[in-house]
């Protein structure tokens, strides 16, 4: 009886050993599909935010441009007048420090001013609000796209196994 029992076992186990390797190949490939998948979704997402940067930096050199465009046509339409100056500035060592020019009146800063032939390290008074604000929505955006490329890297760590892991 007992012989009778075994070749009877015998094709069940094979059938099930077959079985069980069928479903751990099955297995393997779900895994690998998933594991392909999710690795196209991190790459097309660092795709996006390598976009996202070029776009960040597109805007800040637009931004500088636009800056230093502003700057040129200030220059060319200041013309300093004594009255004007002393609005702007409430004593004369006040206006000069901030110029960096050297005059004995009003009047001598005014001229000095005027017939600089190149105003290229004059300083202008323009909106450092509106800059600082355009900086800081580009700073919380760089920042935002630092913890995204922190998840992207954790979870590639977590999709490919580490060498050291491999060896073992």
């Amino acid at each position: 009886m007992s012989q009778e029992l075994t070749p009877a076992l015998e094709p069940k186990r094979k059938g099930t050993l077959g079985e069980q390797v069928r479903k751990i190949a099955d297995q393997l490939q779900q895994d690998t599909e998933l594991q392909i998948k999710a690795t196209s979704r991190i790459l097309g997402a660092a795709a996006q935010i390598s976009e996202n940067h070029d776009q960040l930096i597109r805007e800040v050199v637009d931004m500088v441009e636009e800056d230093l465009d502003n700057q040129a046509c200030v220059y060319q339409t200041i013309n300093f007048t004594v009255d004007t100056l002393k609005q702007q500035f409430r004593t004369l060592n006040e206006a000069k420090y901030y110029f960096g020019l050297k005059a004995n009146s009003w009047a001598a800063l005014a001229n000095k001013l005027n017939n600089l032939s190149t105003q290229d390290s004059m300083p202008i008074d323009y909106d450092k609000n509106s800059i600082s604000k355009r900086f800081d929505v580009i700073e919380g955006e760089i920042r935002a796209m630092g913890s995204e490329i922190s998840q992207i890297l954790f979870l590639l760590k977590l999709l490919i196994p580490d060498k050291s892991s491999l060896d073992q």
